[in-house]
């Protein structure tokens, strides 16, 4: 083959590549415009059920079977207090694993099984670790259906997410950082605290707010384990009964009256106004770690 028709087919393999690039590029696009589309309507559909009954009582009242009395006070402290002792346990335990994984476990068949395993449960699904929870915490370790069995149902079901990403933002560091550290005299421990941490910290709370935004949006595992659909208090202990918004949310949505469906639709705003916050709060600490380190 001469040099000229060489040049000319790669030309034109050139030009099917490139055109092949731009269909891909504009069916992504498509997709994109069509899942944010669907994701307007349902937004608007709701706001304009349910903002006729953003008021007060949303906040302060507890369920009735007046939908002008009705309420998720002790839904929205259960879903605070489960998401916050989630928090405090799943993440410093899935971070510490990840460190350990990443830079105290020497390579074999334990940490290729613990990998295989840990990206396994990533994927089981949520209704199984309410059994798992209704089975350990419930049952097996006396907890009943309370606050804190819920949280550490939530806390297991998290906890493989957290492992995944924080394991990634701490392979993300620069090797040369380690090295640098190891050669000024530093220990492994000063070295992953002062260096590897701080570093990888921005990666690490965005899989935080993944976590949590799939946490406080569970219910089939808080359903297996005994959440009440009815609390007419708050939760003053751990040790309390409870309700989250999506199990409150639902109950609501499941009767006849369409009062109680407009008033679900509010609840459905309630629990974004608490997922934007909660997240928000995480979005905040990345960029101040992000600048600060």
């Amino acid at each position: 083959m001469s040099t000229a028709a060489a040049a000319a087919e790669w030309r034109r393999r050139l030009g099917r590549r490139q055109a092949a690039a731009r269909v891909f590029v504009a069916a992504c696009q498509a997709a994109t415009l069509l899942g944010l589309l669907f994701l307007g309507v349902l937004l608007v559909d709701v706001v304009r059920d349910g903002a006729p009954y953003l008021r007060p009582a949303l906040v302060t009242g507890f369920p009735s079977r007046f939908p002008h009395q009705a309420g998720y006070a002790s839904a929205l402290v259960g879903t605070v207090s489960v998401a916050a002792i989630m928090s405090l346990v799943a993440f410093p335990l899935g971070v510490a694993a990840a460190v350990y994984l990443e830079e105290y476990a020497r390579p074999g068949r334990l940490v290729r099984w613990l990998e295989v395993n840990i990206a396994n449960l990533a994927a089981v699904p949520s209704v199984l670790y309410g059994l798992l929870g209704l089975g350990v915490f419930v049952e097996g370790l006396r907890m009943g259906k309370s606050v804190l069995a819920g949280a550490l149902t939530l806390a297991l079901l998290v906890l493989p997410l957290t492992i995944l990403a924080s394991r990634e933002a701490i392979r993300a560091v620069p090797l040369s950082m380690r090295e640098a550290a190891y050669a000024l005299g530093a220990t492994r421990w000063q070295v992953v605290r002062h260096h590897v941490l701080p570093y990888a910290a921005p990666g690490i709370f965005t899989g935080v707010i993944l976590a949590l935004s799939r946490a406080v949006g569970e219910t089939a595992p808080l359903i297996m384990l005994g959440a009440l659909q009815y609390v007419p208090f708050l939760p003053r202990s751990v040790w309390d009964y409870f309700t989250v918004l999506p199990i409150q949310i639902f109950t609501y949505v499941s009767l006849p009256n369409p009062e109680f469906q407009r008033l679900a639709a509010a609840g459905i705003l309630l629990l974004l106004a608490v997922l934007l916050l909660l997240n928000g709060t995480a979005i905040w600490l990345r960029a101040r770690a992000r600048v600060r380190w």
